[in-house]
């Protein structure tokens, strides 16, 4: 087995968990599992409409701790998938460079390692490629990484001048389908969606493989039996914990005709090995919907990144 130190070297295969900023708050830190990540992003750290941070992340500094003494990145990720309208504002010329060093600031002030950008669909305007390149010039001075969440549903947003400036990206590849598209029922996360997405931004965007990670979901989308009624979500915590053997398929039969679908424990090793070959690491969304003990998604694929 590697040792925590040899996980977190630039070259080694990242995992990169999402976790809520309410919850890390909070949080039994001995049920952290920082022994089986690399990276760590708190969701979601977002300023006022005219630009700062006024919550008080004290709180958070047991939790950062924790995870440095386990040499494990910790990155506030900004934004978030729902519209946030003020974000086109504050990446205007006016005002980009007081916002780019109040995230800065934010980084600095409580210790974390650099930024995530999760600013998604219409939220990037032509203005984001500036963003990008201005952060990450401003936190590299630091000695700070930037990072961002993309996907192939606005891929024709993201300039690959914009992903260049990351130090990695993680593709999401899930939600290709969801709970409001009734008539769209099926898998929203299957492994052939990960094969292509991931080739899209390697082959026509340029985003090398050392500076990707392939997102996966630990959650699942139900559908009735007709298109009208709209779906329903379940972590995979939850499916698991009332279905047994659910976690050895990626669909399951649901009371009422409904049927959910998700990635169960053999299609993340799957999509592990894929990462280990056409990228270089793992992205969870997110930590908290995962299960325990055998049926934990995050010790199957630690366990094919590093126990093989």
């Amino acid at each position: 087995m590697l040792s925590a130190q040899a996980q977190t070297s630039s070259n080694k295969f990242k995992i990169v968990g999402y976790y809520a900023i309410r919850a890390a708050l909070t949080a039994d830190l001995s049920t952290v599992p920082f022994d089986k990540l690399t990276h760590i992003n708190l969701y979601f750290l977002n300023p006022d409409t005219l630009g700062n941070f006024n919550t008080d992340l004290t709180g958070l500094l047991p939790f950062i701790k924790a995870a440095h003494a386990k040499n494990v990145k910790v990155l506030p990720s900004i934004a978030g998938g729902s519209k946030h309208t003020y974000y086109q504002a504050l990446l205007m010329d006016d005002k980009r460079p007081a916002f780019v060093k109040a995230l800065v600031d934010v980084a600095v002030k409580y210790g974390f390692d650099g930024i995530d950008v999760d600013i998604e669909g219409g939220d990037i305007d032509e203005n984001y490629e500036k963003f990008a390149t201005e952060l990450s010039a401003a936190l590299r001075e630091k000695k700070l990484l930037t990072t961002a969440a993309i996907a192939i549903f606005y891929k024709d947003q993201l300039t690959e001048a914009a992903l260049a400036q990351y130090d990695f990206v993680s593709l999401m590849s899930y939600d290709h389908t969801s709970p409001g598209r009734p008539d769209r029922p099926g898998p929203h996360s299957p492994y052939d969606k990960a094969v292509t997405d991931l080739d899209y931004f390697y082959t026509v965007k340029k985003v090398l493989k050392e500076k990707m990670v392939l997102g996966v979901g630990f959650y699942g989308y139900g559908f009735g039996q007709d298109l009208i009624t709209p779906g329903m979500s379940m972590t995979y915590k939850q499916l698991v914990a009332q279905y047994p053997g659910a976690e050895l398929v990626d669909e399951w039969a649901l009371p009422g005709g409904k049927t959910i679908y998700y990635n169960g424990i053999p299609t993340i090793k799957q999509k592990t090995q894929l990462a280990q070959k056409t990228a270089s690491g793992i992205m969870i969304w997110q930590l908290l919907g995962d299960a325990q003990g055998d049926k934990s998604l995050l010790s199957a694929i630690y366990q094919e990144a590093y126990q093989k």
